[in-house]
């Protein structure tokens, strides 16, 4: 074969290979519309089980997805999931960021944490990419202007306060000791802790750090003892509130508990071990369902651990509800081009998911965001209150 045979036969090749996939991200043929979706989480260290709660929570709308028939433009559509793991690390979260928009996909779910999630959307938002996070709450993330971030759940704003009015108003606490664990969730949600308690009129008599990523915390709390404080609010995750609910145990603190979502798992009677008595950990989860709402996570919880094999941790309905949610605005747009679906998924109003109504404000923020108020019996979570 003559070198200008073979040249031309190759630019054919590559000009074919461009027709299939233009820049919007829509991998198409005659018959088929593959639609790629993007989820990051951590699914390698201390908080892999959160991680993986989230991304089955995804595989599971994606299959249910492509077990539909949905059409986009008059073509069938083929769903991918492309999986990044951050390990709650603002390197690897921003590298995950990158390496989906060089993937072009049409949409991404996620990051779980905050400090990543934040991070990652001025990376989505140079692409063009709608991100909806199923559980960041620092309320930075959709105040910063930018029109491709959409948030699932009440902020830390809102869960903080509440969580601090409900330790001096329901849990007749009048001193308050905070830990944080230096993270953009755990310092905020402490932070609006601390005002909520302050608005109900409560004391706080210490506030005391520590790290994600900490073991020891006998100098903390041997300083928070001798404050003898009513309650004890952690600000970050249960990776690191069990290991502190056994060693407030050793030394004898005695003290209710308190935490945001971060610690409101499914996980954390494991972690704790035996030092999690009935009625001395007080937590709120980020969304949740009313009486008319329950049958339909009911049946999505039991669909899961069914397919999976395990409970859901806390965020897979929400991964679950942003996919499906991602996929209805495109096809409301009648197009998988995020320039194109964008607009509809901002004006999302009324959509029924799993986790209930789903409607956006201006900032991408959910509407009327709910709270789930829950302390733990017999190992178990209990649920106390739905309250918005």
């Amino acid at each position: 074969m003559q070198m200008k045979t073979k040249l031309a036969l190759i630019a054919a090749a590559a000009l074919a290979l461009v027709a299939c996939s233009d820049n919007t991200g829509e991998a198409s043929s005659d018959d088929m519309l593959i639609v790629k979706i993007g989820h990051v989480a951590p699914t390698s260290g201390a908080i892999v089980h959160l991680g993986k709660d989230n991304e089955n929570g995804a595989r599971m709308a994606i299959e249910e997805l492509n077990a539909s028939g949905m059409t986009i433009g008059g073509k069938p559509v083929t769903f991918e999931l492309l999986v990044e793991d951050d390990a709650a690390d603002l390197r690897m979260g921003t590298a995950a960021a990158q390496r989906l928009v060089d993937a072009k996909v049409n949409g991404v779910v996620g990051h779980l944490n905050s400090v990543t999630t934040i991070r990652a959307s001025s990376i989505y938002h140079n692409a063009r990419l709608p991100q909806i996070s199923p559980s960041a709450t620092n309320p930075t993330y959709t105040r910063q202007g930018f029109d491709t971030t959409f948030r699932l759940v009440a902020d830390d704003a809102q869960l903080g306060a509440t969580l601090g009015r409900y330790a001096i108003e329901t849990l007749k606490g009048k001193t308050v000791a905070l830990i944080d664990d230096r993270t953009a969730y755990g310092q905020g949600v402490a932070d609006a802790f601390e005002k909520g308690v302050a608005a109900a009129g409560g004391t706080l008599v210490a506030r005391e750090f520590t790290t994600d990523k900490a073991t020891d915390f006998t100098a903390i709390l041997t300083a928070i003892k001798a404050k003898a404080p009513d309650v004890v609010f952690f600000g970050g995750m249960d990776a690191v509130a069990g290991p502190l609910l056994k060693q407030m145990k050793q030394l004898d603190l005695q003290a209710k508990f308190m935490g945001g979502d971060g610690i409101c798992t499914a996980g954390l009677p494991a972690l704790a071990g035996d030092s999690l008595a009935d009625d001395m950990v007080y937590c709120a989860e980020a969304g949740g369902v009313d009486a008319a709402g329950k049958p339909a996570m009911d049946k999505f919880r039991a669909d899961f651990k069914a397919k999976y094999g395990d409970d859901v941790k806390v965020y897979a309905p929400y991964v679950y509800d942003a996919v499906k949610l991602m996929a209805d605005a495109m096809q409301r747009a009648d197009s998988a081009d995020p320039e194109k679906y964008l607009p509809l998924l901002a004006k999302t109003a009324g959509y029924q998911g799993v986790t209930g109504t789903i409607s956006f404000d201006e900032k991408g923020d959910i509407q009327n965001g709910a709270l789930t108020v829950m302390t733990y019996r017999g190992g178990q979570r209990t649920q106390l209150a739905v309250i918005r």
